[in-house]
């Protein structure tokens, strides 16, 4: 027993400090864990050799249930036949049970596609609205996904740990230790985002690697990029080829690109010297042509998974002539009668 008013004081004072001392440590740890980089995962530095430049699909599930897969596809068709604030209550009821049930049965297309709906919510309107925004959700698949090592995942962690939602703690050394792996892995949005870091960095060679291997994968982002690069560099007929090929891919960005060129000739902005170098290779204003790109820019506006295929076939580029168009049908890729693929 104390007696001592003042040993009782400093008895006190000091039981304080100690167990404000252990909280303290006890927060020191929780943060420290919180803050390390994860397990199997390596500090991006920008000065490193590049990745490998993997590809996502030899990082997905071989296989998948065709019955499951169907079910998920329909769904993601109701999802993309309109935009989405045009959508009914009832459809967009049809389509988030869909996926729900295309994802508890396993399929990571459905999964993924479920983690965006929580990421975005599902229905724009309170007429059609049948899902909120859930980080925590969307944050918890991304972990599924990434401990399976599938790119996709890797790099909505990043995502997640660069902004900090979903219970990541916002922390940029753990972010980019995700886009590595994941660009490792072959995801083409991390690709790119070592890109820009490379770029940041000055090293051009290492920033063009890693935007090639998001086009080699069929980006249309990265198909974008590069047809960009390519005008500056005054590259008109690959700058022509590279927009086309982004097309093929699904990029509107790339298709608004070629809608433009062909409303007036040249694209806007462009100097004397430019248009003649336009015209020599046999670019001129061509209403047909405009209007074939405006309608697939349109179509993609709505459906970013069309890919187009036949893009050459009915829409090739000058000197080339124009066959019959139908409309945006001809030039879509005819779908695969194989078994289910990512």
């Amino acid at each position: 027993m104390v007696s001592n008013p003042k040993c009782y004081f400093f008895a006190s004072v000091l039981a304080a400090a100690v167990i404000g001392g252990g909280h303290f440590f006890d927060f020191y740890m929780e943060r420290r864990s919180m803050h390390a980089i994860p397990q199997g995962l390596t500090r991006f530095n920008v000065t490193d050799p590049i990745p490998h430049c993997g590809r996502w699909k030899e990082n997905m599930p071989a296989t998948r249930d065709p019955e499951v897969y169907r079910l998920y596809i329909q769904a993601r068709k109701l999802w993309r036949s309109k935009i989405e604030w045009e959508l009914s209550r009832t459809e967009a009821q049809q389509i988030l049970a869909d996926v729900e049930l295309a994802s508890k049965k396993g399929d990571w297309g459905a999964r993924a596609l479920l983690a965006y709906f929580y990421r975005s919510g599902l229905g724009p309107l309170s007429s059609n609205k049948v899902l909120d925004q859930d980080a925590d959700k969307t944050v918890a698949i991304a972990r599924e996904a990434a401990a399976a090592g599938q790119p996709w995942g890797l790099y909505d962690l990043g995502v997640a740990h660069e902004h900090g939602y979903g219970g990541a703690a916002k922390d940029l050394e753990i972010a980019w230790a995700y886009y590595l792996k994941a660009a490792r892995l072959g995801s083409p949005d991390a690709q790119l985002a070592l890109a820009d870091a490379y770029s940041e960095a000055g090293r051009s060679d290492a920033e063009d690697a890693m935007v090639q291997c998001a086009y080699q994968q069929g980006h249309g982002a990265a198909a974008y990029r590069l047809a960009i690069d390519a005008k500056v560099r005054k590259q008109y007929r690959e700058a022509l080829a590279t927009y086309q090929a982004g097309i093929t891919f699904g990029d509107k960005d790339c298709a608004d690109a070629l809608f433009l060129l062909f409303s007036r000739g040249y694209w806007t902005g462009a100097s004397s010297k430019e248009r003649e170098a336009l015209s020599a290779i046999g670019i001129a204003a061509d209403p047909e042509r405009k209007a074939r790109y405006d309608a697939i820019s349109n179509a993609l506006q709505i459906n970013p998974d069309l890919k187009l295929g036949r893009l050459d076939e009915f829409l090739p580029l000058p000197p080339a002539k124009l066959p019959e168009w139908r409309g945006v049908s001809d030039v879509v890729t005819p779908e695969s009668d194989g078994p289910p693929t990512y």
